[in-house]
């Protein structure tokens, strides 16, 4: 097992999709839950006022992260039309792949910014 990454992305909810968005998000949150076994924590919170909409996961490592836009990848383009993506920021050290595959889904769901930010000190309990 590698380093674990976190992942965390904040969007926009477009006027009037807050309700049609929910039900997308849990339905994705239930096919992450069923068929990626490997993380450990998967997360859709929204603002007080639903305007903002934001994913929390954490990974054992960057393989997970990979696998997951892997397998729920294909789930991403049905929700564009209902955010507009900001921020996509990663605590952690992904592949060189995992970032441009990071930056693709951003592009997709809105055109917005990824950042990295490396550990430097820290420990993560199993």
């Amino acid at each position: 097992m590698g380093d674990p990454i976190a992942y965390l992305d904040t969007s926009e909810v477009r006027a009037g999709k807050l309700e049609e968005l929910k039900a997308a998000m849990a339905e994705i949150v239930a096919f992450v839950e069923q068929n990626e076994p490997q993380i450990i924590s998967y997360c859709v919170c929204f603002s007080e006022d639903g305007s903002i909409m934001s994913v929390l996961h954490f990974h054992p490592d960057a393989a997970s992260l990979e696998l997951h836009m892997k397998v729920a990848g294909p789930k991403f383009p049905p929700v564009a039309p209902l955010i507009k993506l900001r921020t996509i920021e990663i605590f952690g050290r992904p592949t060189e792949d995992l970032v441009a595959q990071l930056r693709a889904k951003a592009q997709l769901l809105g055109a917005g910014s990824v950042t990295v930010r490396d550990v430097h000190a820290g420990f993560a309990r199993g």
